[in-house]
């Protein structure tokens, strides 16, 4: 159950994720995600068979939940600036579940003396964890990932080049950052965890 749980909730949280990717790339001038269907609430439109049903499966029986939902689209060529709307639509994603893991890490921060509330606070930690977890993680600058978007929207344009090269190798690199890199960053997410609830994990 807990396994399922946790998939519930990575699932809802990747889809706002890449809802809020599209919100801000219509609030900036490419209708393109809201043209195709994709501004909704509706799940099956943003589940991908293998990143948010196989995949979170499959890495929970190694003791972590990874995956991902289908990409929100947009075409830059629509946006009224291309450097400052990458740069904000790559932040629209990580920045959203940082605002989900504040409101649910805020209520534990103030129930946590509650004993009767306590199967809600596992509820919301799961959540808090999740959240913080797929913000540090897409956070990192490398393709496809929104850090990858969000450093080379500031770099001069020169080093287009080494994006397109670093973007053909996308899979590898996030695959090296999964199973080997990741273990050096999640030493972070107790304290980060601990900074916005209060409390310890």
């Amino acid at each position: 159950m807990t396994i399922i749980f946790t998939i519930i909730i990575l699932i809802i949280s990747v889809m706002l994720h890449e809802l809020s990717h599209g919100y801000m790339a219509d609030f900036l001038g490419d209708p393109t995600a809201r043209l195709a269907g994709r501004l909704t609430l509706n799940p099956l439109k943003h589940i991908d068979l293998w990143g948010s049903i196989i995949v979170p499966l499959i890495t929970s029986l190694f003791g972590f939940t990874f995956g991902w939902a289908k990409p929100v689209p947009y075409n830059p060529y629509n946006l009224k600036n291309k450097r400052s709307g990458e740069l904000l639509i790559a932040l629209a994603g990580p920045g959203a579940n940082l605002v989900i893991a504040l409101v649910f890490g805020t209520i534990i921060r103030f129930a946590a003396n509650i004993p009767s509330a306590v199967p809600f606070l596992e509820i919301t930690s799961y959540i808090v964890v999740i959240n913080i977890v797929l913000a540090i993680f897409n956070l990192i600058p490398i393709p496809p990932l929104d850090g990858s978007k969000i450093l080379f929207s500031i770099l001069p344009h020169q080093y287009s080049r080494a994006r397109q090269i670093l973007e053909s190798y996308s899979m590898i690199l996030v695959l090296i950052v999964v199973f080997f890199l990741w273990q050096f960053v999640t030493p972070i997410i107790p304290w980060i965890f601990k900074l916005i609830t209060g409390v310890g994990m």
